[in-house]
């Protein structure tokens, strides 16, 4: 029988191996449609160039794709349905995609269902020189681009001070995601009033309490919510710590969200597609508030699905893709738990060493199923790392497993008194 072609967008090493580890494998070959360095730490997206590259690269093949698919945000995402469309297999309307991207067009849809879910919001021109005094907002607030991935310029703003110290950065940086993003609508059939907007960022006032992100996915109309994954954050900041999995959180809350999830994706009208959303849970008020909503898989959460279940989570989305209803995930993994562990420091400096192999090799051999991915390497300098939030640089991702979390936080603290990171003119405090 011949094999499935699938064709990824952002293929990279470490998601192929997730990939070719499923039963999927026995039946599909998997291709790359752009690599990973083809969507990250790069200076510019030519979205012409990145649709014209991508089809040219698989028409090179000679095999006709079966399913096009995306794990990682802007611009795979947005890449995917073009690419699906134009070649004819199952995938997602690139409207519904852009709809849960485009932060303000997505607010203004969640608002038409879930209105007591979500922050107050509002629109503004980053380069209006008297624009704070525009934002109808008390600080606290946030500040972010309407179109951003992983926290990329977004500030909290406690004062004018803070908002006078992010302008510069986000006028200086917001054209890499803008720009590109601005194309798609210039060059697709979307609506006029979204995509020449002449705003290009936008307030959103806070949500507190407890994160979660909602794995899921839409299938001919039908929205079926399978794992919540726990994220943590460092103490006394906005960046993540860790993600955990399963979520801790009241089943009642799970429930609650799983139903904000539903009615949100249905407002939306994505279907054929997974998708990730991001949530709150205020424990002193019992308030849930929907943070974001993502049309992928999160790649960062496949390890820990795979730990506790057996089997990556990226099978949802090759289902999905292939037109298969995704079946039950079953929990025959080798972990109860499973936590990805995010290496970070707070300031800038210049990498000078970084663990060796025989270091990381170790700490496989005395806690089996942890993996150290890093994510720098000697002579760079941290402030050059592509993706990362306004407040810090991540060094490493640590995968693990335990019985109970406990266990994973006993590891991941053996983890670290055995990574020895050297970086020049900064004290990194936590290894």
């Amino acid at each position: 029988m011949d094999k499935k072609q699938v064709f990824v967008v952002g293929l990279d090493e470490f998601n192929r191996s997730k990939l070719e580890r499923l039963p999927h494998a026995a039946e599909c070959d998997f291709r790359s449609a752009l690599d990973y360095s083809d969507i990250r730490g790069v200076k510019r997206y030519d979205m012409a160039d990145l649709i014209e590259k991508a089809s040219a690269r698989i028409r090179s093949t000679g095999a006709y794709p079966d399913a096009i698919v995306a794990y990682y945000d802007f611009p795979a995402t947005d890449l995917a349905p073009i690419l699906a469309e134009r070649f004819g297999t199952r995938g997602p309307r690139l409207e519904a995609v852009l709809k849960c991207e485009h932060k303000y067009w997505s607010r203004l849809t969640q608002q038409n269902v879930i209105p007591n879910c979500i922050p107050q919001f509002f629109s503004f021109d980053p380069f209006d020189e008297e624009v704070f005094g525009s934002i109808p907002l008390m600080p606290p607030y946030w500040i972010k681009p309407i179109k951003s991935f992983r926290s990329f310029l977004a500030y909290r703003i406690n004062d004018e001070g803070d908002f006078n110290r992010a302008i510069p950065e986000i006028r200086a940086n917001i054209g890499l995601m803008s720009e590109p993003f601005n194309y798609l609508f210039e060059t697709f059939p979307l609506p006029a009033e979204i995509g020449q907007m002449h705003d290009s960022c936008m307030a959103e006032s806070l949500l507190s309490g407890s994160m979660c992100t909602m794995e899921g996915y839409a299938f001919d109309g039908e929205v079926v919510v399978y794992g919540v994954v726990d994220s943590a954050r460092e103490q006394d900041r906005s960046s993540f710590a860790r993600y955990e999995y399963p979520s801790l959180l009241p089943q009642e809350v799970q429930f609650r969200m799983a139903d904000i999830s539903r009615r949100a994706i249905s407002e939306i009208g994505l279907d054929n597609s997974p998708f990730n959303v991001e949530f709150f849970w205020d424990q002193t008020y019992n308030h849930v508030g929907l943070l974001e909503i993502n049309p992928r898989i999160s790649q960062a959460h496949t390890d820990l699905f795979e730990k506790v279940h057996g089997i990556s989570h990226h099978a949802v989305m090759l289902d999905v893709a292939l037109g298969r209803k995704p079946k039950p995930m079953e929990y025959h993994g080798e972990f109860q738990r499973a936590g990805h562990f995010m290496l970070r420091t707070f300031e800038d400096g210049l990498v000078k060493a970084v663990p060796s192999e025989q270091e990381i090799q170790r700490i496989a051999e005395q806690m089996p199923g942890t993996v150290v991915r890093l994510h720098v390497k000697p002579e760079l300098r941290l402030s050059e790392l592509s993706g990362q939030d306004s407040y810090s640089y991540e060094l490493a991702s640590i995968y693990i497993g335990g019985r109970d979390q406990s266990e994973l936080l006993e590891k991941y603290d053996r983890c670290l008194a055995q990574l020895h990171f050297d970086i020049e003119r900064e004290e990194l405090s936590m290894v």
